[in-house]
């Protein structure tokens, strides 16, 4: 019997590889990529951004504007990021199975946050452009939407796993809904949810950019300008800039997850 089922793992793998193997190739034959040409010009990139892609002095003296750029995407990241863990935390709290009003409300809930997790942050981009063309609040609301997405969902499950037993010693004593989503759901959840509210200022500020490269606004749409008028020392420096500001917006955000957890 163990033999039987190694065979199989074995087989199973084989198969598995063998499939992921063909279709690598027939991808390659499709779109008639050049697998020689793709390696050798790695080469040739490296040796370009060592002579183009660095700031000089005179990139220097666009320090200024590039980080107003930069702060106006970090603003704009945390300020959406923190208006959807609001709307993310009423949705969890209807959605939860521990918390629901109702099971009509909580698959409503659920639904919501199925639609707008799965829908790509680039996709939010350009529908909202449909309506509010270039500008602040298309960025804005791309990064909100996204947020409230993936918050809920995390928000549920956070909810789920941490007050259970809370809310069942809270019930058992006829005690409100209300106190039992402020005496139980919330002490117990709030700083796994804080943690979950870190972690998305954390990708949202690197998604802004992305979305600024669509919307024109931000840092990413400096960064955009300044490539296409092939100013490309101007450029590294909003890379590195970004680069910066992530790594210290982590920093700090791992410290105080150390804090809460």
């Amino acid at each position: 019997m163990p033999t039987d089922i190694f065979v199989k793992r074995r087989n199973d793998s084989l198969i598995f590889f063998a499939a992921l193997g063909a279709l690598t190739v027939g991808s390659i034959v499709i779109t008639k990529y050049d697998l020689i040409a793709g390696f050798t010009s790695i080469g040739k990139a490296l040796v370009w951004g060592a002579i183009n892609f660095y700031p000089n002095a005179h990139a220097l003296t666009r320090l200024p504007d590039i980080l107003e750029k930069l702060w106006e995407t970090v603003l704009m990241s945390v300020a959406s990021t923190t208006v959807a863990a609001i709307f993310a935390a009423l949705l969890a709290m209807v959605g939860s199975r521990t918390t629901r009003i109702n099971s009509f409300f909580s698959v409503i809930a659920r639904g919501l946050a199925s639609v707008f997790r799965n829908i790509p942050l680039v996709a939010w981009a350009m529908i909202l452009m449909l309506a509010f063309s270039q500008s602040l609040l298309t960025g804005y609301l791309a990064l909100f939407f996204g947020s409230l997405g993936f918050l809920t969902r995390a928000f549920i499950e956070t909810v789920d796993e941490a007050s259970i037993h809370a809310v069942e010693a809270l019930r058992a004593t006829g005690a409100s809904y209300s106190s039992i989503i402020l005496q139980a759901v919330l002490p117990s959840s709030l700083p796994q949810m804080i943690s979950w509210l870190l972690f998305m200022i954390d990708t949202n500020i690197r998604d802004a950019t992305l979305v600024g490269l669509l919307t024109g606004t931000g840092v990413g749409f400096s960064f955009d300008l300044y490539y296409k008028n092939f100013h490309f020392h101007e450029a590294s420096l909003v890379v590195i800039a970004i680069v910066i500001t992530i790594m210290t917006i982590e920093m700090i955000s791992n410290y105080i997850r150390r804090i809460i957890l």
